[in-house]
């Protein structure tokens, strides 16, 4: 995987999902990255130029992102090691989980509201974003189903927002 391979233009889902299948099938580029740490995650920019954007996210049990959309990117998600829980919202019912395990691969748009979580301990996942991140949205869902969105920066360590108090 060479970064000057990559067309100079936004990416779509498919196409980022292919960035980070290939970075999979190349640990030298991303392995000597990985730590993991249960107080908050380990996350390193691998690349970042004005089109893409690439992370290396490093998770245990205890790590977990809080709800959040990704603005106007979107993204593609690849899990190198381990399993990430992958949670989406779902109004009037329980929320919809799945289980990514090592080898598999997910993609969305920037409509796309989720929260990850590790399922496993020394899980690793490898994230692409185009346009690049710059700004995302944090979700607070209080008890009684209240959703509010705050805009917070990329370089902000995505966790669960504290409960909002009703008013």
């Amino acid at each position: 995987m060479t970064w000057d391979t990559l067309p100079a233009r936004a990416l779509d889902k498919r196409e980022l999902r292919d960035v980070v299948a290939r970075l999979a099938e190349a640990p030298e580029v991303w392995r000597p990255h990985v730590a993991f740490s249960d107080e908050q995650r380990h996350y390193v920019s691998l690349y970042r130029d004005e089109y893409v954007d690439v992370w290396l996210l490093c998770w245990t049990r205890r790590n977990d992102t809080g709800w959040h959309d990704h603005d106007i990117s979107s993204g593609a998600v690849q899990v190198v090691q381990g399993a990430l829980a992958e949670h989406n919202p779902r109004i009037g019912g329980d929320h919809l989980v799945r289980i990514v395990r090592d080898g598999l691969s997910f993609c969305f748009g920037p409509e796309h509201i989720h929260r990850l979580t590790g399922a496993t301990n020394d899980a690793v996942s490898i994230h692409a974003y185009s346009p690049p991140l710059w700004r995302l949205g944090q979700y607070d869902i209080s008890g009684d189903g209240l959703m509010r969105r705050m805009s917070v920066s990329y370089a902000d360590e995505l966790r669960p927002v504290t409960p909002s108090t009703a008013a």
